[in-house]
């Protein structure tokens, strides 16, 4: 207890009228006369009665605490936070995690973590699964058609050009061989295209599915059509660079005719083509939503993915883990069933000449599970690709404040609850 003069003490004790050693009449009397005001020890001014309660005395119910808005982002976050005498910011007393932001959408507006990440991408096929999967499940059963056809014609045709029992030439088994390849090729582009359109339309869907609002696959079409030439051309270039680094570390190896050369520039290709593909990653949603060109996409994806490459790296290895898994339940059981079947048919010589996998059976169950594999899987992946983007930009750029006005929120920022300055 602190007995400097001037200080009231809080609430009588009873060892206040008691002490050891007190002159007489310093506690009080009998009467309960007040001890003379102005001592050189007590403050004349005292509590006021029932300001203090002795322990087991009923305590008058409290009024109710204001909480937060819903729906309120940072700026409801005074100087005392949500609780009374709490403070608001992240990790304060009486909080455990991340303070409430506002979500008007899929994801709160602040900085995500992995789960937000994650969640946000299946609660957005989950909730406007309407737009997303035609879109996806379009473009998977184009492609699957035409690799279909291509698998079962070229391979027939191959297998038929190697066999030692024909009378083919070597210009025949040529002919075969680049047709082969020609329509190969063609398969290839045409899944490289569906991807791209695929991949255009999910990023629109997604940036207004962060701020709450639908969109139908007409307008996730009109929106992304504009940025298709850039987008395909930002593919190419990517696909390019990557052959090209690809060739310089394998040429010296090639020149020197040393395959123990050229095996080291193959390793240490593999690691620069991660950390090019992890630096370029953003790209293509800066070069969709910023309504940018090839070379500031890939400029924009530099400075967001600096100084965050192993986060990033982290959550793109888990989606495609994932992704990978999900795909694998779902294809290879369909596959081994149609092996099954293209076995039952040919026997064990449709499976050392390789007539059993291209098969009617085995292609067309192979191509059903990978069309109901990439209906899945493939808004998953844009849906992390197009939310690392935007949480990036909220870290660096502060796109939270620049959301919440696009979404009608009102009052969100930091200096919403900042008391008024006179003026």
């Amino acid at each position: 207890m602190n007995d400097s003069p001037g200080r009231a003490v809080p609430g009588p004790s009873p060892s206040d009228g008691e002490r050891p050693g007190a002159p007489e009449g310093r506690g009080g009397t009998e009467g309960g006369t007040p001890p003379p005001a102005g001592g050189p020890k007590w403050s004349a001014e005292q509590p006021p009665a029932g300001e203090w309660s002795s322990p087991g005395t009923p305590q008058p119910p409290k009024p109710p605490q204001q909480q937060p808005q819903p729906g309120a982002g940072w700026g409801s976050y005074g100087p005392q936070g949500p609780q009374g005498g709490q403070y608001g910011y992240p990790g304060g007393p009486g909080q455990w995690g991340k303070p409430p932001a506002a979500k008007p959408g899929v994801i709160p507006l602040r900085p995500l973590d992995l789960g937000e990440i994650l969640d946000g991408a299946v609660a957005t096929m989950r909730t406007h699964w309407r737009t997303v999967l035609p879109i996806t499940l379009v473009v998977a059963t184009v492609v699957q058609v035409i690799s279909v056809l291509v698998q079962k014609y070229t391979y027939a045709d191959l297998a038929i050009a190697s066999d030692p029992g024909s009378q083919a030439d070597l210009k025949e088994a040529l002919d075969a061989l680049g047709g082969s390849m020609v329509a190969l090729l063609a398969n290839g582009f045409v899944q490289l295209i569906g991807t791209i359109v695929a991949t255009a339309m999910l990023t629109m869907i997604f940036s207004r599915a962060v701020l709450g609002h639908g969109s139908s696959i007409g307008e996730a079409w009109r929106e992304a059509r504009p940025q298709l030439p850039r987008l395909l051309g930002l593919t190419l270039l990517l696909a390019l660079g990557g052959i090209l680094v690809v060739l310089v570390l394998l040429l010296p190896g090639i020149l020197l005719g040393s395959i123990g050369i050229a095996l080291v520039g193959g390793l240490a290709a593999l690691p620069l083509l991660v950390w090019l593909a992890l630096k370029f990653s953003l790209a293509s949603p800066a070069l969709m939503l910023e309504k940018s060109s090839v070379l500031t996409s890939l400029r924009r994806s530099s400075r967001l993915v600096q100084g965050s490459w192993w986060r990033i790296f982290g959550i793109t290895a888990l989606t495609g883990l994932i992704t990978a898994f999900v795909s694998a339940i779902i294809v290879w059981p369909l596959t081994a069933v149609g092996l099954a079947i293209g076995l039952a048919d040919g026997g064990m010589e449709g499976l050392e000449n390789g007539t059993a996998a291209t098969g009617w059976a085995p292609l067309i169950l192979s191509a059903v599970g990978a069309v109901i594999a990439q209906t899945i899987t493939m808004p998953i992946q844009s849906g992390v690709t197009v939310l690392l983007y935007v949480d990036q930009r909220i870290r660096r750029e502060a796109l939270d404040l620049e959301l919440a006005r696009a979404a009608g929120l009102e009052n969100y920022g930091p200096d919403t609850a900042a008391p008024p300055t006179g003026g």
